[in-house]
């Protein structure tokens, strides 16, 4: 009898963390900044999935950069079969045509002293082609929000770059510059190495292994599978800049898929655990977070979090509001999208909020 009672308060407890947990994606869709989310949070035995607004629990949306972890997984997995070293330099790889003129900085060329660690860590000094201005003193990111869709190749990514100014001397002391043409670079040093395209590289090494079913390469603008992404209060239709991204931002999933994956890439699933601590090397990016080799720390300063309640966590996040992190502390995995390309950081409140829930007794 007593054991009896004891299943059913547990599954009244586990009921209620559920029904707070619902809340918090509930108020999290306010129709003016987020019309839609999608969660996943799993620590021990307790795994929850849930989704709010416009979109439903098995709704595949865009990660953006969260697909560097896909990257970085692949990496590692090539280094853990002897195929690449973390020191190699990039002109092992690299055509001279695309290294050519890469990294100038102060009248010296730095191009032939880039290493995959630098490419990795965003120690390399290369400027972002992404979000870095161009010649038209806009950045892709901006003519993508006014509406320009547009289709790019890994050559003009590079070229783009070439046209910016790199901030400093590759592996300089105590420096990081987020830059998605690093990613950009180690797509096509996979891609030389495998013999096989980055989408290939992901089905055969990540997608099939896992069991990840719905989650894939974008490379068809005009697949509507995914769910469209929001700037500010407008749709934010971009299907031919998607299917650029690549190793830096391209990939779709779903917040199942994303857990599974997460769980994987921390666990020794993919590459050998013991790896996890090598890419731990941090390095200052962008307030909250910190750059490692492959993979961002997200820990909230003491004046935000005096008690230490919100642990520290490790992974990757997206421009889209997209997420994926492990939280080494309290063993809980949480992925998720708000959906949301102007407000990303309502992604991490989320977060914290589903780790606070998790964590009350």
């Amino acid at each position: 009898m007593q054991a009896t009672f004891g299943q059913i308060s547990t599954e009244k407890k586990l009921s209620e963390k559920e029904k707070s947990f619902q809340a918090v994606l509930d108020k999290t869709v306010d129709g003016k900044k987020i019309f839609g989310t999608s969660f996943a949070i799993k620590k021990d035995t307790l795994i929850w999935q849930g989704a709010s607004g416009d979109f439903s629990i098995d709704q595949a949306y865009f990660i953006a950069s969260t697909t560097k972890l896909f990257t970085t997984a692949i990496m590692l997995k090539l280094r853990a079969e002897g195929k690449l070293s973390l020191d190699d330099k990039i002109s092992n790889y690299i055509d001279q045509s695309i290294l050519s003129g890469l990294h100038i900085f102060k009248g010296k060329d730095y191009s032939e002293e880039l290493t995959i660690k630098h490419l990795l860590s965003h120690t390399s000094g290369l400027p972002d082609y992404f979000q870095g201005k161009g010649t038209s003193r806009k950045s892709l990111e901006n003519e993508l929000t006014e509406g320009n869709d547009q289709f790019w190749t890994f050559e003009q990514a590079i070229e783009r770059a070439k046209k910016m100014t790199p901030l400093f001397e590759p592996g300089t002391k105590g420096k990081a510059n987020y830059s998605d043409a690093n990613f950009q670079l180690l797509g096509k040093i996979i891609e030389t190495i495998t013999h096989k395209s980055y989408a290939e590289n992901c089905k055969e090494l990540i997608i099939k292994p896992l069991g990840l079913t719905k989650t894939y390469l974008y490379q068809d603008s005009t697949d509507k599978t995914p769910k469209t992404l929001y700037y500010k209060s407008n749709e934010l239709i971009i299907p031919k800049a998607m299917t650029s991204f690549g190793a830096d931002g391209g990939i779709v999933s779903t917040s199942t898929d994303m857990l599974n994956f997460i769980e994987a890439f921390f666990t020794g699933k993919i590459f050998p655990k013991e790896y996890i601590n090598e890419l731990q090397e941090w390095n200052k990016i962008f307030f909250p977070m910190k750059s490692g080799i492959g993979i961002h720390l997200f820990k909230l300063p003491w004046i935000f979090n005096p008690t230490g309640a919100v642990p520290y966590f490790i992974g990757h996040s997206g421009l889209s509001g997209a997420l994926a992190y492990y939280s080494p502390k309290e063993n809980i995995f949480v992925v998720g999208t708000v959906n949301q390309v102007a407000h990303p950081d309502i992604s991490f409140k989320t977060m914290i909020k589903l780790t606070q829930k998790v964590l009350e007794k």
